[in-house]
């Protein structure tokens, strides 16, 4: 990367860690996703509990041949040979881990996560359950506020998402959300598919429990 833009997106990356501090969140800051492992590993002990959400950066971050390691209970939700019912059963187990491993959708510079779900089980483990949340996100998922944070979802991670994931949706098709179709463009507009994954939305300020989130931010784009 251009060591002028490198800076620039530096400065950036230093302005949303301020503000994710002053929201009661941990934040750790990596150069590289070839960093992100050893950043996991410091972060947990062995023989935790850890389990984690669907994610594009998680797989690009590289890190499940440190989770498959054998040094913790790793709940694998990707292991092969499982039924909707075991995977079910993993979705509801790692609500009370040690540690749960996921991504954002997007983060404002006013130190701020914005989350969108379909099965909401990632959603729902943000919010309460595991001791621990640590949040995996390049610098591509920094926007300016709310609004930008809504409009990434429905322009860019929904429908990426959606290709990801074969869903039967109108962004799959048409590479953003239909709720651009109508002047109704608020948050919840979309489609009506059963394959729609944009069903819960949460948004996470000040957090209660200091240091309970922890964000490895990432100074290269991972995910979408």
């Amino acid at each position: 990367m251009d060591n002028h833009l490198k800076s620039t997106i530096e400065k950036r990356i230093n302005k949303v860690a301020e503000n994710l501090r002053k929201n009661n969140m941990q934040v750790h800051y990596v150069e590289s996703k070839t960093d992100v492992v050893n950043k996991v590993a410091e972060l947990l002990k062995e023989g935790d509990t850890v389990g984690i959400g669907g994610s594009q950066s998680i797989f690009e971050s590289g890190i499940f041949d440190l989770l498959r390691s054998g040094k913790y209970n790793f709940l694998d939700r990707y292991k092969e040979g499982l039924s909707r019912e075991d995977i079910e059963e993993i979705y509801i187990k790692s609500f009370s881990a040690d540690a749960y491993i996921c991504s954002t959708n997007a983060i404002t510079e006013q130190g701020e996560l914005y989350n969108v779900d379909g099965n909401s089980n990632r959603v729902a483990a943000i919010c309460y359950g595991p001791k621990s949340v640590i949040i995996i996100a390049g610098y591509n998922k920094i926007v300016k506020n709310f609004e930008e944070a809504v409009r990434r979802v429905k322009l860019l991670a929904a429908p990426a998402n959606c290709v990801r994931l074969n869903c039967n949706t109108y962004c799959k098709e048409k590479g953003e959300c239909m709720s651009f179709l109508s002047d109704a463009d608020d948050i919840t507009n979309g489609c009506n598919s059963s394959d729609r994954i944009c069903c819960n939305y949460v948004f996470s300020a000040y957090q209660r429990k200091k240091d309970r989130i922890k964000v490895i931010l990432v100074g290269e784009e991972l995910g979408y």
